[in-house]
């Protein structure tokens, strides 16, 4: 199946009633469209950013089953990489380009749709993972959010080392937006990129053969087969997102909230930033 062909088969399946709201595209988009996907554990608030991307409102949810995608297009607020380095005295109209934003599910079973669209979609633009500030102060909600962006990262590094081998892909940053910052219970975008820091080098140190300590028996095929499923910097005793660059990915951390309250909307103006950036 073609990269094309698979956005246009996510773009038609059905969306859930509560999520009636959202644009979708009733049929095929264009092919040169970019794509950001939107992944991230389940509660995250994926399905309302898709939302407020698309509508520039967001509405009730609930967790998404299959993945959706809407037709967004950059607000004229926002820059894009075209626009970046136009004098702020430019008032020539500027550059709202439309990308696809494609959100796939979160559940632990569901997640290989993020992965296939990591490894195959030639238009991809950008990862956006969303992470609950306040379910990362628990172990549990750590575990899973780094264990998901484990996969993310690992498929991105994947991706950009087969393209030595031949024509190399284009680089796909990643933002991590560390979302309901408002919530009281929320941990600051800063505590959010350490502690996902930590988890992931125990995620690695689990999902490693545990052959680096003694390196017994180790061929060349093994050595090769547990470098390219190590993430990061090889052999690395802790894992730093800035280890990523060394393999084309880059990773930033930036908080805010889909949501507000009455008296303010919520805070996405950094995210719609970075998605101006990489288009």
């Amino acid at each position: 199946m073609t990269d094309s062909n698979t956005l246009w088969e996510w773009a038609a399946w059905a969306f859930s009633p509560a999520s009636s709201a959202i644009i979708v595209t009733a049929s095929p988009p264009s092919r040169e469209l970019p794509v950001i996907l939107l992944t991230g554990a389940s509660g995250s608030g994926k399905t309302s950013l898709l939302t407020l991307f698309a509508t520039g409102t967001t509405a009730p949810t609930h967790i998404s089953q299959e993945p959706q995608t809407a037709v967004c297009q950059l607000p004229a607020t926002v820059r894009s990489s075209e626009d970046r380095y136009r004098s702020e005295n430019d008032t020539s109209e500027r550059s709202q380009p439309k990308f696809l934003l494609l959100d796939t599910p979160g559940h632990g079973k569901l997640r290989h749709h993020a992965v296939s669209a990591v490894t195959s979609s030639k238009a991809l633009r950008g990862i956006l993972f969303l992470v609950d500030s306040a379910a990362v102060s628990s172990a549990t909600g750590l575990t899973e959010a780094a264990e998901y962006l484990y996969d993310i990262l690992l498929a991105l590094q994947k991706r950009n080392a087969e393209g030595k081998t031949s024509k190399r892909p284009e680089q796909v940053p990643v933002l991590v937006a560390a979302n309901k910052q408002d919530v009281f219970t929320s941990l600051p975008a800063g505590i959010v990129r350490s502690k996902l820091q930590e988890e992931i080098t125990r995620v690695r140190q689990t999902k490693s053969k545990g052959l680096l300590d003694s390196g017994v028996g180790m061929d060349d095929d093994q050595m090769d087969e547990e470098e390219a499923n190590w993430l990061g910097a090889y052999g690395s005793k802790d894992f730093k997102f800035e280890q990523m660059e060394e393999h084309g990915v880059d990773v930033q951390i930036v908080g805010g909230n889909v949501r507000g309250d009455d008296k303010e909307q919520g805070k996405v103006e950094d995210w719609w930033a970075w998605v101006g950036d990489n288009l």
